[in-house]
């Protein structure tokens, strides 16, 4: 059996901000090599550094299909 599109997990999902003395957002990412990674990002570039570092380079933070954003988009970090 095939997944579709429409069911498939993101390949990146982003948690609501979380108070702290600086304030973060978990990050779960489906990298490369098929392993989820479990980050703490305290901004977009944090993110855009755990992505690459997984192998996507190349990702459309605004697709949902690609990520998801709880708790606020991409600009909201604190």
């Amino acid at each position: 059996m095939t997944e579709s599109s429409s069911v498939r997990r993101p390949l990146m999902v982003v948690g609501p901000v979380m108070p702290d003395d600086r304030p973060f957002r978990v990050v779960e990412i489906r990298g490369g090599t098929d392993r989820e990674v479990v980050a703490k990002a305290h901004s977009l570039v944090d993110l855009i550094f755990f992505a690459h570092s997984e192998g996507l380079e190349h990702i459309d933070l605004d697709d949902p299909s690609k990520v998801r954003w709880i708790g606020g988009g991409q600009y909201h970090w604190s």
